[in-house]
């Protein structure tokens, strides 16, 4: 395995093998709290005797109930004090799980010996992270196809936001990840996406703006004074436009990417004026039953590191997208 490499191995089998809502506790630690410690809530004692561990991960531990005082499950405010006894069942940082398989349910387009294509459904995180480190596509790729533990990122190449619906490529070996990657950053990977967006666009156009943190809003990224801006491009296109009561104009716009940052395609339209519907971090409004960023990624082409030429993929309109734009009484 290579140093970039991610590893499957990092849970028991029996964990894995554990049913939903299991706790596998494995051996426990034994602590008395020592004579002349005040008495004080549990969560703040057990973080002066486990100096290793931080507070918060301590009162998850006791949440669980993987804390007893004298033989019962312990609560976080329980007062303890000296001769008390502390049963603890270390629980590894939700971290080191992040990489291990999970049966996540997801479609696939089509596939060879050197990639994948995904049609990702929204509401699917693609990466673990804080807040989501299991239950992701990469899990669920690591469980399908166990060759992935062998590639950096289980052979993820690029993302899609958690609510945003469509394609993507997987690379099943380090030689197509190179080639995949290689290929997004010439710009010469094909990506074209759907959204749904507040207003009329007036005409086909291209915004060229660099993308990077709002300084003022941690989860936004902004084209207004970034934090550390990368260079980003979105071609844009009105394909109809339409109304709806209540709620006002849409434009149902075309988007092509030539390169691929955090939220492009969202931000770029919210600078021109037009968030996409129920992108309420941008500025949209949930209206026509829309209930996550109306943005669905609906073809992708590349060049095949197998040397079969371009392929091109495409992925039809969610149901939930669907469903909105029918609400939506389009001109003729």
């Amino acid at each position: 395995m290579s140093d970039t490499a991610i590893s499957a191995d990092l849970v028991s089998d029996d964990e894995l093998l554990s049913l939903p809502g299991e706790n596998p506790r494995g051996e426990p630690q034994f602590v008395t709290v020592p004579a002349g410690t005040r008495a004080d809530r549990l969560d703040k004692v057990l973080a002066g005797l486990l100096t290793d561990h931080s507070r918060s991960r301590l009162q998850g531990w006791i949440e669980a109930g993987n804390v007893h005082v004298n033989g019962a499950p312990g609560k976080i405010r329980q007062t303890v004090g000296p001769g008390d006894e502390l049963t603890v069942w270390a629980q590894p940082a939700p971290e080191t799980l992040a990489f291990a398989p999970e049966p996540i349910d997801f479609p696939v387009v089509d596939e060879s010996a050197d990639w994948i294509v995904v049609n990702k459904p929204a509401g699917l995180v693609v990466h673990p992270g804080a807040g989501n480190w299991s239950g992701t596509l990469l899990n669920g790729l690591l469980h399908r196809y166990p060759e992935l533990a062998q590639v950096a990122r289980a052979g993820i190449v690029h993302r899609l936001d958690k609510d945003t619906s469509g394609l993507m490529v997987v690379a099943r070996n380090e030689i197509a990840q190179t080639h995949l990657v290689r290929q997004l950053q010439a710009r010469s990977m094909g990506r074209e996406y759907v959204a749904l967006a507040h207003g009329w666009l007036a005409a086909a156009g291209k915004v060229d703006r660099p993308i990077g943190r709002d300084p003022r809003v941690p989860v936004r990224m902004s084209v207004e004074r970034p934090v550390a801006p990368k260079p980003a491009i979105t071609h844009y296109a009105p394909a109809r436009r339409g109304q709806v009561d209540p709620g006002g104009r849409v434009t149902e716009v075309v988007c092509r990417l030539e390169t691929g940052r955090t939220h492009q395609i969202r931000v770029h339209l919210a600078s021109l004026g037009h968030p996409l519907l129920a992108d309420t971090i941008y500025g949209g409004k949930n209206i026509a039953g829309a209930q996550r960023q109306m943005l669905h990624a609906r073809a992708l082409h590349f060049d095949d590191p197998g040397g079969r030429g371009e392929v091109q993929f495409a992925a039809p309109m969610p149901a939930d997208m669907t469903l909105v734009q029918e609400a939506i009484a389009w001109n003729a």
